[in-house]
């Protein structure tokens, strides 16, 4: 009995020992598995070597001590050879993900965030490249605005352009008064309203009426001056109309038709809480009368004074003011005891002085009552009339004229008016944009209402003795006058944004 006691102890120690031995291994492996470094999303060297390394073989029959501390050995020698080598920088990965994977032990998580980083690879690559390609058409559209910014919009040619132009039909606005409406009144020829202005140099941005409501939601756009600027009145109504859906939400607030008899008007477009209003002032200075000895009035004008409708002016966001052609004619050219200065009546003063001292007080009044922050302020220049043999009131007439001017010297024409307006905007402290059309309407001795100022359709024959040269028909001229105002918005408020 005590022998084969002794026997089976003897037989249960190399198991014991065995069994401490494998445990030990264990634990070793297990310790190296969980607190290795490793990168979390790839596979490290140290990992791919303890999986490929064969498992340790044991002798198969019971280790003694120095087999043991053979074997404990041999370990640490392996995991000297497994030991992790220093972190490299990591070569780039494609941008495409490729078939080959590491397979050996991934979860389905860490497989999905390898995959989920190859692909904001990609789309980041991806974005890169819309970014660039955005600032590309960026840089091109800057380009663009840059070259009109520099480009002078008041020289150039009219193009024909018949597949857009004109911009709305005679027969379609009704805001056109019987002065203007040249195809009511019975002009058989279109063409002049077929005409484009093209700059040299740059083209001016396609008008859009929807666009130019926008820019001018919640403003007060308002015309001062002469019948030339009523003219151009009607034709920002006519334009901007294009844009309206509902026509009926544009109307004068006061119910009131557009006659030459009437000075004030204010249109209302209710979509875009904006208003266009008209204001005549023929001078921009102010008009009077004075009673002589004999009880008789006689009308004077005070260069020094502003316009009494002065204060209105002050309401409006986008000021456009004119004033010319009737400082060409009768009192205001003689200039005898008419012009006034002070308690001054001159007894003979000088017309073009006369306007120069004009154009001062305006610019003046300018300067110290427009916030340039708020209100935009324009100048239209003057604008050119084609008599043909005599004035407007001496048997000058443009019947006939079909055609723009191509040649000769009424091209270059550019009246000392305009140097007199020029010279004043430049000396302003407030900014004043000069809508200088002066040289563009020199081509256009087509365009004017000639004997079709009033409605001669009923006539067997048409008088032509008295023709007016100076306005104009529309849709016609005055129509670039306020697409150039369109272009100015358009290219200052995107500069202003650049």
């Amino acid at each position: 009995m005590a022998s084969s006691s002794s026997s089976s102890h003897k037989n249960r120690s190399p198991v014991l020992t065995l069994f401490f031995v494998t445990l030990f291994l264990l634990s070793a492996f297990i310790f190296i598995f969980i607190f290795r470094d490793r990168d979390t999303n790839l596979i490290s060297e140290s990992d791919l070597l303890l999986l490929q390394t064969p498992p340790l073989s044991f002798p198969a029959h019971t280790p003694n001590e120095t087999q043991t501390n053979q074997l404990i050995q041999q370990l640490e020698h392996k995991e000297r050879e497994i030991e992790p080598k220093p972190e490299s920088e990591p070569e780039p990965e494609p941008a495409i993900a490729t078939d080959t994977k590491i397979s050996v032990n991934d979860s389905d998580e860490t497989q999905a965030e390898s995959e989920g980083e190859e692909q904001k690879t990609v789309v980041g690559k991806s974005d890169e490249n819309d970014r660039k390609s955005e600032s590309d058409s960026d840089d091109e559209v800057a380009a663009v605005k840059q070259q009109q910014l520099d480009c002078d919009l008041y020289s150039g040619i009219w193009v024909k352009d018949e597949a857009n132009y004109p911009i709305y039909e005679a027969s379609s606005c009704p805001y056109v008064d019987e002065a203007y409406d040249c195809q009511a009144n019975g002009r058989k020829d279109s063409d002049y309203t077929r005409w484009r202005w093209k700059p040299h140099g740059c083209d001016l941005p396609r008008f859009n009426a929807t666009d130019f409501l926008r820019r001018l939601q919640g403003k007060k756009v308002m015309l001062v001056g002469d019948s030339m600027n009523r003219n151009q009145f009607e034709s920002f109504l006519c334009m901007l109309r294009e844009g309206l859906h509902d026509k009926t939400k544009m109307y004068e607030v006061h119910g009131y038709k557009i006659t030459k008899g009437r000075g004030y008007f204010v249109f209302k477009f209710e979509d875009y809480n904006c208003t266009v209003e008209f204001v005549r002032s023929h001078f921009l200075v102010r008009e009077g009368v004075r009673v002589n000895g004999q009880g008789s009035s006689n009308p004077i004008l005070s260069i020094d004074r502003i316009d009494k409708t002065f204060r209105r002016w002050k309401r409006a966001d986008i000021l456009v003011f004119n004033t010319g052609h009737w400082w060409t004619h009768g009192k205001t050219a003689r200039g005898v005891n008419y012009y006034k200065e002070g308690d001054q009546i001159y007894p003979k003063f000088d017309a073009v002085e006369a306007y120069r001292r004009a154009i001062k007080t305006w610019a003046n009044w300018i300067d110290h009552n427009i916030n340039p922050k708020k209100q935009i302020v324009y100048y239209r220049g003057y604008s050119s009339a084609h008599f043909r043999g005599g004035d407007w009131d001496s048997g000058g007439s443009c019947n006939g004229e079909t055609e723009p001017v191509l040649s000769g010297s009424i091209l270059d024409n550019y009246p000392l008016k305009m140097k007199i307006v020029e010279e004043a905007i430049q000396g302003m402290k407030v900014p004043v944009t000069l809508l200088n059309v002066t040289r563009m309407t020199n081509f256009r001795k087509d365009g004017h209402p000639s004997v079709y100022g009033k409605n001669v359709t009923g006539l067997k024959k048409v008088s032509t003795k008295k023709q007016d040269c100076s306005h104009w028909c529309l849709p016609g001229v005055p129509d670039a006058w306020n697409e150039l105002i369109y272009a100015n918005l358009v290219l200052q408020q995107s500069s202003s944004r650049g």
